[in-house]
């Protein structure tokens, strides 16, 4: 029942933050600069409502967890979500609806496969030409002229739309180059591939940003099994390990109004761009942070373990070290920081670059890049442990991240490892993101 419940959530939320994005900054005029304007607001804003719900959970939901028992924070949660319902539907008379056109999914695999299908035939075609005449000869130039015709009628019949087709990612061109095709259902517009392109550029984008979202998996995991070791008490309060969240969604909290109505109008004064400064460089300053982040967690590691040996506590488990939390809250705030800068920036890139048809898909791409991250972040952790595993001389094996005393833990190292691939990450995100051109109205230069 557990597992259902749980399975239940994840389908919930995952439908939730699929459209809700796409939902709520189609509400914006974009053909105005107003309308602009205030979606990138909204972006802000959506996150910081995101952080908002946190903030309760990390907070008055682990006490009354702690204090009450579980039963009461799943009610709890379980009486918000129903409460939301009614208050979402009471906005339907003034929703401006998408009506839908089809799945982006089948668009894209129609011009995949009716790419590669044709490719394929002309290949052949040409090649059985070869075989059978060293010079082929020429058609008549009346003959030549009536075909060309004929094949411009019948992609004129298919495309009604103007978008001219463009010479990146030509394999795709093939998609609508045989005038044949093997089957109705793979009959393309240029409109079509030339949507389907503007997705596969984005797509090295998302890759890039999942190694911070990595990073961010820490903060649920190793930091806060860090920051259980340490002292949690302030003043006469003792903090639970399990909100120790609240420092990166506080943060977020707080830098989502500013960089809004301070930093975004101070950078377009200075850009005389509409987005202060462009989607791309909200998300390199992300990662840039999360780089700094893991770097400052493991010098606070290692500042942890020397406060160990120094008061000979080092086998000690289950007494807090001589050293506050907050030394952690360093690195939840940098996290934190990159987390607003990286997931609002993607938000509005994958929404204003995708073509109206696939924006949900596209937004869909952040929520994607978090698991993910998630998922490398226990993968990253199998491999270590399964390279660094040695015996000792009882036999025993230890590896950097096993065991029961965090002490003996080689976290710095990992730490450092996910700087340094962080950084690598970084570098193949700026071979990235300066070929990208933009598409969208406002982010260009």
């Amino acid at each position: 029942m557990l597992y259902i419940g749980l399975y239940l959530v994840a389908a919930g939320v995952g439908g939730i933050k699929g459209s809700l994005p796409t939902h709520g900054a189609e509400q914006f005029d974009e053909s105005t600069q107003e309308g602009r304007i205030n979606r990138s607001t909204f972006f802000n804003y959506f996150v910081f409502c995101l952080s908002a719900g946190g903030l309760i959970a990390t907070t008055f939901v682990v006490w009354v967890e702690d204090n009450k028992g579980w039963k009461w924070g799943f009610f709890i949660s379980t009486i918000t979500i129903l409460l939301s319902i009614p208050v979402f539907l009471s906005g339907s008379p003034f929703y401006r609806n998408k009506i839908p056109s089809g799945s982006p999914l089948i668009t894209i695999s129609k011009v995949l496969v009716a790419g590669i299908v044709n490719s394929y035939m002309n290949k052949n075609v040409s090649n059985a030409v070869a075989n059978r005449a060293t010079s082929p000869p020429k058609l008549e130039p009346r003959k030549q002229e009536d075909e060309a015709v004929i094949k411009g009628q019948k992609i004129r019949e298919a495309d009604s739309d103007s978008t001219t087709l463009t010479q990146s990612y030509k394999f795709l061109n093939n998609a609508i180059i045989n005038p044949n095709p093997v089957s109705p259902r793979l009959v393309c517009t240029v409109k079509e591939v030339e949507e389907v392109k503007i997705v596969l550029k984005v797509l090295p984008i998302f890759g890039s940003t999942i190694i911070l979202n990595c990073c961010l998996a820490q903060l649920s995991t190793f930091s806060v099994e860090q920051a259980a070791s340490m002292d949690t008490k302030l003043g006469s309060l003792k903090i639970p390990p399990a909100s120790l969240p609240v420092f990166p969604i506080v943060i977020m909290m707080v830098l989502a109004p500013v960089y809004d109505h301070l930093i975004i109008p101070f950078a377009r004064n200075i850009t005389k761009r509409e987005t202060g400064i462009s989607h791309l460089q909200r998300i390199g300053t992300g990662l840039i942070l999360s780089i700094v982040a893991m770097a400052v967690a493991a010098l606070v590691e290692v500042k942890r373990k020397q406060i160990a040996k120094q008061h000979d506590m080092v086998d000690s488990v289950g007494q807090p070290l001589p050293i506050t939390f907050f030394w952690i809250a360093i690195q939840y705030a940098l996290l934190g920081s990159a987390d607003l800068f990286c997931l609002a920036g993607m938000l509005e890139f994958f929404f204003t670059e995708a073509p109206s048809s696939m924006r949900s898909l596209a937004t869909s791409l952040s929520w994607a890049s978090l698991a993910i991250g998630y998922y490398l972040s226990s993968l990253i952790v199998s491999i270590v442990n399964g390279a660094t595993t040695i015996k000792d001389h009882h036999h025993n094996k230890t590896a950097w991240l096993s065991g029961n005393n965090l002490n003996h833990y080689h976290l710095d190292r990992f730490y450092w490892l996910l700087c340094v691939l962080g950084a690598l990450n970084f570098l193949n995100y700026l071979f990235w993101a300066t070929k990208y051109k933009y598409t969208s109205t406002g982010s260009r230069k």
